[in-house]
């Protein structure tokens, strides 16, 4: 046991290991099949008869949208204190398994009511799900590469942006939107795989050993608000709210909005939806590799004022660039570029709390702020009939900018050791720099 503790942690290795891929893999794939499951139903609702198969009104589709991103932040809460307190590798399969059950029951809905339970079981998996993985993959990466294993990991949800497409626009049309609901709970098996070949964080099982995990979770939330936290959870809730903000107010009415405001039809909306989704993963991927070269919050800064450029001229200006053309695509892969910053928001919360909280912060943070966003469809709605889709959506651009700027009430993070373990984390933290 004790050579057991002593050994070198995941994270002091100088080189990125195959342990490191398996890791970021397992993680990545659950991510993207949680994302895929939590904006499947936007898709399916501008291209399928669920509407009409299930008496759904504007309201109701509005209120379905928002239910899912509502109990994300429940399952974050949940998620995120139990795996702090039993591991993260059995919460990883837990709720995989919850978000995946939530999807196949919405397939055999039969009206409002069973729908919005279907839902909120997806929307309570997908919570504690997103907390699990950055935490693991936080804690037992290297420093020097953190800030792109999350990138890559958050890119996922570019990867599921696309399936959603594909499914929503190509798959429904043809085989049903029951089905598609029904073939997406397939990823369950995933978790087979990852109780069979992916380790549990050394970090977390380090603080296990001695004797340090929270007993509940409400001595874990309470430590997030103590004194020694206290500014850091408030500062990481309102950057990451800003940024929640810009990203859904966009994307929960983006398809409907291009159908119904600007007359394309579904095979256009998916060419530019998946001009947004290459901007995304490329931006991740950039976003990575800039936060670990030249710090978190210059990069976040920069990548925000460039989507709400983005988001500008796909709303706002789409007249003045000449609506559906080869610029407008160009600004739509602006669009989800910017969005690359998502991929500073994993590494960023996984520096900024100690490991004894880390999952719980990541996962109260990170779906407390989506949950939030169980107003955007109905703030959207709500000023789409005084005045346009447009307009609605391009409330996406000041919570852009001002999420561009929250980031620098944070420290400087890049390359912090996170076994540490900083109680309140300074900008002279210990670091490792390097590529």
């Amino acid at each position: 046991m004790q050579k057991e503790e002593n050994a070198p942690l995941l994270s002091e290795s100088p080189t990125v290991l195959p342990v490191h891929r398996k890791i970021l893999a397992f993680s990545f794939i659950g991510w993207v099949f949680d994302f895929y499951d939590l904006v499947l139903l936007s898709f399916l609702v501008a291209s399928t008869t669920i509407t009409t198969d299930l008496a759904l009104s504007q309201k109701d589709v509005a209120i379905l949208l928002g239910t899912a991103l509502a109990f994300s932040a429940v399952g974050g809460i949940f998620g995120g204190a139990l795996a702090d307190r039993y591991g993260r590798k059995p919460l990883l399969m837990i709720t995989i398994l919850i978000y995946s059950l939530g999807t196949l029951l919405s397939g055999f809905a039969n009206g409002f009511w069973t729908l919005l339970i279907a839902r909120a079981i997806t929307g309570f998996g997908i919570g504690g799900e997103w907390a699990v993985a950055h935490a693991l993959v936080g804690e037992t990466v290297p420093p020097h590469v953190r800030g792109r294993y999350g990138a890559y990991l958050q890119s996922g949800s570019a990867f599921a942006r696309f399936l959603a497409t594909l499914a929503g626009t190509m798959l429904a049309p043809l085989i049903g939107w029951r089905a598609v609901f029904i073939l997406s709970a397939v990823p369950a098996l995933l978790v087979v795989v990852i109780r069979s070949q992916m380790p549990e964080s050394d970090i977390w099982l380090r603080l296990k050993s001695a004797g340090k995990v929270a007993a509940s979770p409400w001595r874990l939330v309470a430590e997030m608000v103590g004194p020694s936290l206290r500014k850091t959870t408030a500062v990481a809730m309102t950057l990451t709210t800003l940024n929640m903000s810009a990203f859904w107010f966009k994307t929960i009415w983006l398809p409907t909005y291009l159908v119904q405001a600007r007359g394309l039809t579904l095979g256009q909306v998916a060419a530019l939806l998946l001009m947004d989704q290459i901007g995304s993963l490329v931006g991740h991927v950039a976003f990575g590799s800039a936060s670990d070269r030249w710090g978190r919050r210059p990069s976040f800064t920069v990548f925000s004022i460039i989507k709400a450029l983005g988001i500008l001229m796909v709303t706002i200006g789409w007249t003045a660039a000449g609506g559906y053309t080869w610029v407008m695509f160009g600004f739509m892969l602006l669009v989800g570029f910017g969005e690359g910053n998502w991929g500073g928001i994993g590494p960023l919360l996984n520096e900024v709390f100690p490991t004894k909280v880390r999952a719980s912060a990541l996962g109260i943070i990170y779906n407390v702020s989506r949950g939030a966003q169980f107003l955007a469809p109905i703030a959207i709605a709500w000023v789409a009939s005084r005045s346009t889709f447009g307009a609605g959506i391009a409330l996406a651009i000041p919570f852009a900018l001002l999420a561009g700027a929250a980031v620098w009430l944070l420290p400087e993070t890049r390359g912090v050791r996170l076994a540490q373990e900083p109680q309140a984390p300074a900008p002279t933290a210990d670091r490792i720099d390097g590529t």
